[in-house]
């Protein structure tokens, strides 16, 4: 027996970041979208607990977690013992979203193995035990399950589907090189000492987005971690100069970066701005739609 669970990218279309708690948090308002970029996982029955990676020729292998940490695995354990039972199947992961890109890669993989295990082991674990399950591996997880449109408060990990009617095309330009995401925050701690505790609210994104219209959406993008981003990489700075010269509405840094992704009028200003940036010398240009769906049983 096997089962196999689609999950996708997040871009964040507003990320507005607080002061450093106590715990080491930070506060954040942010609005996710899932976009059409995919890791699929297949769960099969097995006595043991294995991973197999299979990663897409824009992606370092050795940029992918192994071993017993990796998040698969832990997401497994962690849903087995909520359940009392053992831990057991074969995983393998087919990636394609950016590792260390900004766009989480592992949340949707630890998202699709919670899925899968469920769904495997015939669990029905109710979807509000699954949501505080993936928040205890991570902020990103519990959107990663939801998918579609939603603001995220708190780490991020307490999410509310957004009422999302439009149809987004975007031009996601990975990089080779990851970004770890503790050091852009700690670079966002040292550039802005003088953060409020209370993060940029989405309000004004989340008007933007009901209007339905590209322009205005481009308009209200925002990211807290886009300045440390680029100071810590200048590179990505040029990318969204050199993306919007090619005709995208707006460049913005995914999350903590490294990816860069740009909003696009239509299905053909995508293409075009992919091939201007490809003719640029970016060897992967990755195009999309959002919102699309959480993690979700293919077969």
């Amino acid at each position: 027996m096997s089962i196999t669970v689609r999950a996708a990218a997040k871009i964040n279309l507003h990320l507005g970041v607080g002061r450093a708690r106590e715990d080491g948090f930070h506060p954040l308002d942010t609005v996710y979208q899932a976009i059409g970029i995919h890791d699929d996982l297949t769960l099969t029955a097995a006595e043991g607990l294995s991973l197999d990676t299979l990663v897409a020729d824009h992606i370092d292998p050795a940029g992918v977690p192994s071993g017993a940490d990796n998040i698969v695995l832990r997401a497994a354990r962690l849903l087995a013992q909520h359940a009392g039972r053992p831990a057991a199947g074969a995983f393998e992961v087919r990636k394609d979203i950016p590792v260390a890109g900004g766009m989480a890669g592992g949340s949707a993989d630890a998202a699709a193995a919670l899925v899968a295990c469920d769904r495997l082991w015939d669990l029905e674990t109710p979807d509000d035990v699954l949501l505080a399950l993936a928040a205890e591996l991570g902020s990103d997880i519990p959107f990663s399950l939801v998918g579609g449109t939603a603001r995220g408060v708190g780490r991020g990990e307490v999410v509310t589907p957004v009422d999302d009617r439009g149809s987004w095309w975007w031009v996601a330009v990975p990089s080779p090189e990851g970004l770890s995401t503790p050091m852009v925050y700690r670079h966002f701690d040292t550039l802005r000492p003088d953060a409020t505790e209370v993060p940029a609210s989405a309000e004004p994104l989340l008007a933007a987005l009901a209007t339905g219209e590209p322009l205005q959406l481009a308009r209200a993008l925002h990211n807290d971690l886009q300045e440390p981003a680029i100071d810590l990489r200048p590179e990505l700075g040029d990318l969204i100069v050199r993306g919007e010269s090619e005709g995208a509405l707006r460049g913005l840094v995914s999350g903590s970066g490294p990816t860069v992704v740009f909003l696009c009028d239509s299905a053909d200003g995508a293409r075009a701005t992919a091939v201007g940036l490809a003719g640029a010398g970016h060897d992967v240009v990755l195009t999309a739609t959002g919102p699309v769906a959480g993690a979700h049983v293919l077969a």
